[in-house]
């Protein structure tokens, strides 16, 4: 191909669905024309931040705040500094030496599995059937509930890859990088089920179209007034999600539901009323899905 034909193919034929294509000639030509996939793959590293913001907030959330509590560290203003005297050259050999030995040592009683799976997973899933098993999964981990503001949601195989499982629509579901990493390469737990089950049984909040009057809603949470008020103005504050009990709310649902829970003691106070009592519970259904339901009496 000539460079003609090259920036003709650049300019006007490729077609892209992400940068990989120009960002991969370009690292070439950069490289002089050669490159071996490892070389390639640390490039590609660089451009992705996803990954720079998760080793970011990994370093912040464990490594930085251990050494700075040991103070071997020094965090401020986005700056990490060593906190000890200058080294001399040979004292500088000598702790690389030991911190390559403890990596080293780490290495090999751990192997692969060390870091976050989703680095050494060779069974890529295709961007179109990633987003397809997301949106269906309405943005959470089927497991615990996590949102990719707690946590990076993956892409699990339901039937691990070591037992045959196909990375296809079927054997995909949502999992948050916590959960996936804690679930064995055996288990074979459909957790899109379990959720399926639980939105199917009867719940009398589900059909908030089709007769309750939403006063109040935010992306997790709705509110109601009661259909039998134990006092005026009584109004239960719903999340949207099911889930087994009080203690598998997230911290995001929380703040969502505080969020109508403050925004509905306003609009009673500028009504001059006065909030007299706040109780906060569980309601069980007669399916036995239960469901957080934050009671006003007013």
């Amino acid at each position: 191909m000539t460079f003609q034909e090259l920036k003709h193919f650049l300019q006007e034929k490729m077609s892209m669905s992400h940068i990989y294509q120009p960002l991969l000639i370009k690292i070439l030509v950069d490289s002089g024309g050669y490159a071996t996939v490892r070389h390639l793959a640390l490039q590609f590293l660089g451009y992705d931040e996803s990954q720079l913001l998760y080793y970011e907030k990994t370093l912040k959330n464990m490594p930085i705040k251990v050494l700075s509590k040991h103070g071997v560290i020094k965090y401020q203003d986005q700056l990490v500094s060593l906190e000890i005297k200058k080294l001399s050259l040979e004292q500088k050999a000598e702790i690389r030496m030991i911190c390559e030995q403890k990596i080293q040592e780490f290495i090999v009683s751990r192997g692969l599995s060390l870091w976050d799976y989703r680095l050494i997973d060779t069974n890529i899933v295709p961007d179109s059937l990633r987003f397809r098993i997301l949106k269906e999964g309405k943005g959470r981990c089927a497991l615990c509930g996590a949102t990719k503001d707690e946590r990076m949601l993956d892409i699990d195989h339901i039937k691990p890859v070591s037992m045959g499982g196909k990375t296809e629509y079927s054997n995909l579901q949502v999992l948050c990088s916590k959960c996936n990493r804690s679930k064995r390469d055996k288990d074979q737990t459909d957790f899109r089920r379990l959720v399926f089950d639980l939105s199917h049984q009867v719940c009398p909040f589900c059909n908030i179209n089709s007769g309750l009057n939403c006063i109040l809603e935010n992306d997790m949470a709705f509110a109601i007034d009661d259909k039998y008020p134990v006092t005026k103005h009584h109004t239960l504050i719903i999340p949207r999600r099911h889930f087994v009990d009080y203690f598998e709310i997230t911290q995001n649902e929380l703040i969502a539901i505080n969020e109508l829970l403050q925004t509905r003691k306003k609009s009673w106070k500028k009504k001059t009323l006065q909030l007299k009592d706040l109780i906060s519970g569980l309601t069980v259904g007669r399916s036995q899905v239960k469901l957080l339901t934050i009671y006003i009496f007013i």
